[in-house]
């Protein structure tokens, strides 16, 4: 979704991203947790009833993988969201799913 703007935060221990689309109150995010530079566990992901069947789950996940691999991280998948997310595109994400 072009019209999605997915912003990113953290610290030491923890980081989260924040889903925004114009025109449309609330936002999507996603949480994690920091195990080591290169272990991270994803702990929750949350969309308001406003921004449901827009892809904003997919997209924030997505994401989270991207950052993941660019970086030489591997997720360990806690939310639920994001386990069914890698358990369908398994092979694919094999990389940076840790199970």
């Amino acid at each position: 979704m072009t019209d999605m703007t997915i912003s990113y935060t953290d610290t030491d221990t923890k980081g989260w991203y924040a889903a925004r689309r114009p025109n449309i109150s609330g936002e999507g995010e996603l949480t994690f947790s920091k195990v080591s530079p290169k272990l991270i566990i994803a702990d929750h992901t949350a969309v308001p009833e406003s921004m449901r069947g827009m892809g904003v789950a997919r997209a924030l996940a997505e994401r989270l993988i991207a950052d993941a691999r660019a970086k030489g991280q591997r997720i360990v998948p806690l939310c639920p969201f994001v386990r069914a997310h890698a358990e369908k595109h398994r092979e694919e994400l094999a990389d940076v799913i840790q199970w």
